[in-house]
């Protein structure tokens, strides 16, 4: 099967990620009312949206330094890419029902399966560039053990888990894998400079 350009799945997935924090945004709904106290019923709500915000700034950002290690696009690359995009997508619903819910039992976990499902997407798509590229690619040398990739999946099952006992730890351990994924991460960054080199 011929490569397809790596240029128009970026450009798609960057349409869809921006699509996704616009919906989520306009779920912030304009209080009636010109007094800090209306403001107040909606702290929840902001809460949520800047904690998937975040994460949707993330995997925007990885996503993108991902692809430019690609050389070629398969038709195993697109399909998963359009499934980790699936699973972004419904961001906007589990934020907005977590938020609303002010952070309930059944909503905040099922925000973590979702947050799960978007990382084991991202590893399956990571896993399909590296295959398109075969044994030397950059992509591969460039993760290495990859620790964050291994250990936030547990964190977000053991944040499900929590969800129905001790709803703020789940919420904590979600924050926890996004801080750990905010600084910066120079390993593909690195790869690509020495490629040039």
């Amino acid at each position: 099967m011929a490569s397809i350009g790596k240029n128009r799945l970026e450009a798609f997935s960057d349409g869809v990620i921006a699509i996704i924090i616009t919906i989520m945004v306009l779920e912030l709904k304009v209080p009636h009312g010109d007094s800090i106290e209306t403001l107040v019923p909606l702290v929840p709500a902001f809460l949520s949206y800047v904690l998937s915000f975040v994460y949707v700034g993330i995997y925007w950002n990885n996503h993108h330094h991902m692809l430019h290690t690609a050389t070629r696009v398969t038709g195993g690359v697109l399909w998963a890419n359009l499934h980790f995009l699936f699973w972004l997508s419904l961001f906007p619903f589990v934020t907005g029902w977590m938020g609303e819910n002010h952070f309930g039992a059944l909503p905040s976990a099922l925000y973590g399966c979702v947050l799960l499902a978007a990382a084991i997407a991202y590893v399956i798509l990571q896993n399909a560039i590296i295959r398109a590229q075969g044994e030397d690619s950059t992509l591969k040398a460039a993760i290495g053990g990859d620790w964050k990739g291994k250990v936030s999946p547990v964190m977000y099952a053991a944040g499900i888990v929590a969800s129905f006992f001790v709803p703020w730890m789940a919420q904590a351990l979600y924050v926890a894998v996004a801080l750990i994924w905010l600084v910066p991460d120079r390993r593909i960054e690195r790869s690509l400079t020495n490629m040039d080199e």
